[in-house]
């Protein structure tokens, strides 16, 4: 995959994003809020304590919590949490004793979680701003990491798979739901960073994306693709016709 400028990209990408913060009715690439959601699988249970506001910004692109399965007293990364409603969700699920940790790197977005969290009396929660290629953390520290939707904004996948497999406890399991591609995009598409923001420049050949897992030291377990998840501009509809566009969800694991 040819580059994509990275300070170009982050700028978009934090400006896309900081849009879908503070601006739910912009018409965007993509579909967003509870419709969204429960179109994806997510079930009105999963909803039920999460702030609004969060389920209005919410742009995921598949449903995961069933691959994860995450249990009480469980400490969980979430790479790219946005307004907070993966996070919210798995806070309830893991319950009092455990812990998430949602990693993002647009302001607004983690400025609006934190309000939500502490408005709604969210406890188990730590959110903070970072890059996925560098993570901030020990060595074996997560029981599980989740993504929705953010891997492929990410220019260095290689690293940030490696990193991930770092951090993730022996036997963790790594569940993620991103947009993937039946065929390799040319470099009219991956030096876009506009595309890229957009969640189609940055997206892998599907089999691209696992080769990338396993030589991090995963073993893919499970894909499923997301046939519910649709892009509506014009632009992005031309894209997934041509080259593929889609949304997987996989389940992998580190070996123990």
């Amino acid at each position: 995959m040819a580059s994509v400028n990275k300070i170009e990209l982050e700028l978009k990408v934090k400006d896309m994003y900081r849009n879908v913060a503070l601006n739910l009715f912009e018409v965007y690439h993509f579909r967003m809020g509870k419709e969204l959601a429960m179109d994806l699988g997510y079930l009105e249970e999963d909803l039920s304590n999460v702030p609004q506001e969060a389920i209005d910004s919410f742009a995921g692109v598949g449903y995961y919590f069933d691959l994860a399965e995450l249990k009480q007293g469980e400490i969980v990364l979430d790479l790219g949490s946005g307004s907070g409603m993966d996070v919210f969700i798995a806070a309830d699920q893991v319950g009092v004793n455990g812990k998430i940790v949602g990693i993002d790197m647009t302001k607004d977005q983690l400025d609006k979680a934190e309000r939500l969290a502490k408005e709604n009396d969210i406890q188990n929660i730590e959110l903070m701003d970072g890059i996925f290629e560098d993570l901030p953390f020990e060595e074996n520290t997560f029981d599980v990491i989740v993504s929705n939707g953010s891997i492929n904004l990410t220019p260095d996948k290689e690293k940030l798979f490696a990193e991930v497999y770092k951090v993730l406890k022996p036997g963790g399991r790594l569940a993620v739901s991103d947009i993937v591609t039946d065929l390799q995009l040319p470099d009219s598409v991956t030096c876009d960073s506009t595309l890229w923001a957009s969640c189609i420049g940055g997206a892998l050949q599907i089999d691209s994306y696992q080769e990338i897992m396993k030589n991090a030291g995963f073993l893919v377990k499970l894909k499923r693709e997301n046939p519910q998840y649709y892009f509506i501009s014009k632009q992005a509809k031309g894209a997934s016709k041509k080259w593929g566009v889609k949304s997987y969800s996989f389940l992998a694991l580190k070996k123990s």
